[in-house]
């Protein structure tokens, strides 16, 4: 059964069963909400998980309506999933006025909700089993402390830059003055994992404002959880996890018990058709991969919040796409609109240099609004993915053996690129100008998309072959018996030992 309230201060929903609920409280933008409702339905659908139901909690985004238009699609998507999950709108906030940059606002924006989560949890009818909140919601494990109950945080993407979130507390002490200025342009983050080169940290951690304080807060509050759920899978980052486990049990210190990390990643990609009027239909980026050689297309896809780039770049790009001979499938976004993150549909005609288009016919398509990504990604015909390194699409990647590009724009992207490219090695590494915007000149993506797809390329080559590497890897983890599903199973298990119903599951 899946139910949603109508919103506002009344939460209506009513249960179907006695069945204890495993909440979920996500942030609703892309990189974050998809990434943990999946993981909350495999959780249900795990032989540990099938005695629990599924509830989960949307704070009102009201300054993105995109954003709850989505929710409101996710909604009725699962309506007939057959699984037992069941939705609530919180009531809305007034928004915070006064923040100091993206971070400061979403983490208070959270933060302001901490009453009505509490309201909700405490109205269900059915017994909780557990608690999962975003990363960027550890203000509201003062609500599960406050109801005794049990409290996992959920991180959406890699082991490395979880590893940078835990240090940070220690690194605050030991650093006086902003991270940017240390000496040697080097950060130890924990035993085990190499230095990371500072100008590959994310931007809030670069300076000690309040967007950097919050990130201290959290790896403090994370040691109170009673696990971490990470989005990854234990083969790719052996050494960060392992790390990472030793740096909590360190950290939690004699008598208490440290967070138990739970790696179940990633999760399969699913095939996704477009409906129109003769029904089911295959999506027409789909129908033109359909007609090229296998593993001859380039893939250039920048994410929800990207793909809008300013008029130099896009003639930089069209350039070096153009110059580099190779296939390619590009997903180009108009600006957005004043006052959203989220890009429009490009009007090809008004940003590409003129005649590109006739140029490129037959080798190339450009793609101006949203695409399938995953099914994209999941075609025969694609052999490399220009990135922007968000981790569910590195993980989308992997998942299918394709070697990347990473190009990487915000957030830990760049951290997640020197990851792909200098650990895993799975990458071929593009010169990214971050002082310039992320800018990379045309002679730049000719040369790494040269090197990716080229036969004759050594870095292509390692790159190909780490990523079949990967994929076998991934393919592995989720299978009976591989880490991602033997720690999913046990997430489950653990779940159910808080609510007493271990002899059902």
């Amino acid at each position: 059964m899946v139910g949603a309230d109508s919103g506002g201060d009344e939460l209506k929903v009513t249960m179907a069963s006695a069945r204890p609920t495993v909440v979920l409280v996500p942030l609703c933008v892309p990189s974050h909400l998809p990434s943990m409702f999946e993981s909350g339905k495999r959780l249900l659908s795990s032989g540990g998980g099938h005695a629990m139901s599924l509830t989960v909690f949307f704070m009102q985004m009201t300054m993105a309506p995109n954003l709850m238009s989505g929710v409101a699609d996710l909604i009725r998507r699962e309506a007939g999933s057959g699984l037992d999950i069941h939705f609530r709108y919180l009531p809305a906030v007034e928004l915070p006025a006064d923040s100091h940059g993206g971070e400061d606002f979403i983490m208070r924006f959270i933060q302001l909700h901490a009453p009505h989560v509490k309201a909700a949890l405490s109205s269900l009818a059915a017994p909780v089993a557990a608690v999962v909140v975003d990363y960027f919601g550890t203000t509201l494990l003062d609500v599960t402390h406050e109801l005794s109950l049990p409290a996992y945080v959920y991180v959406p993407t890699s082991a490395r830059m979880l590893s940078l979130i835990l240090r940070l507390p220690a690194l605050d002490e030991e650093v006086p003055g902003a991270l940017e200025d240390i000496n040697g342009g080097a950060v130890a983050v924990l035993p085990g994992t190499p230095p990371v080169p500072v100008g590959i940290l994310p931007t809030p951690l670069l300076k000690k404002d309040p967007n950097y304080a919050w990130f201290v807060y959290h790896g403090k509050r994370f040691l109170e959880a009673a696990g971490i759920i990470v989005e990854t899978v234990a083969e790719l980052e052996p050494a960060t996890l392992a790390a990472i486990t030793e740096n909590l049990r360190a950290t939690a210190g004699a008598g208490r018990l440290a967070p138990t990390v739970y790696t179940i990643g990633p999760p399969p990609s699913v095939k996704v058709k477009v409906t129109g009027d003769r029904g089911e239909q295959t999506h027409e980026c789909l129908a033109w991969l359909d007609a090229q050689p296998s593993a001859s297309v380039v893939l250039l896809c920048f994410g929800s919040m990207g793909g809008s780039f300013p008029e130099p770049q896009l003639h930089e790009m069209a350039d070096g796409l153009e110059r580099s001979g190779h296939r390619f499938l590009w997903v180009l976004r108009g600006p957005p609109p004043s006052g959203s993150p989220f890009p429009t549909d490009a009007n090809l005609d008004e940003l590409l240099p003129e005649g590109f288009l006739e140029r490129t016919e037959g080798r190339g398509l450009v793609w101006p609004t949203w695409a399938p990504q995953k099914d994209i990604i999941a075609h025969s015909a694609v052999g490399g993915f220009v990135t922007h390194c968000g981790w569910n699409s590195v993980l989308e990647g992997l998942w299918h053996g394709v070697p990347l590009v990473p190009w990487p724009l915000f957030a830990e992207q760049h951290l997640n690129a020197f990851e792909l490219v200098s650990v895993m090695g799975v990458a071929v590494a593009m010169e990214v100008d971050r002082k310039r915007g992320n800018f990379v000149v045309a002679a730049e993506l000719e040369r790494a998309l040269r090197g990716l797809m080229g036969d004759d390329s050594e870095e292509g080559l390692r790159a190909r072959e780490k990523a079949a590497e990967a994929k076998a890897l991934c393919r592995n983890a989720v299978e009976e018996g591989g880490s991602s599903y033997a720690s999913l199973q046990k997430l489950a298990r653990d779940m159910s030992k808080h609510c007493g119903c271990e002899a059902a599951a």
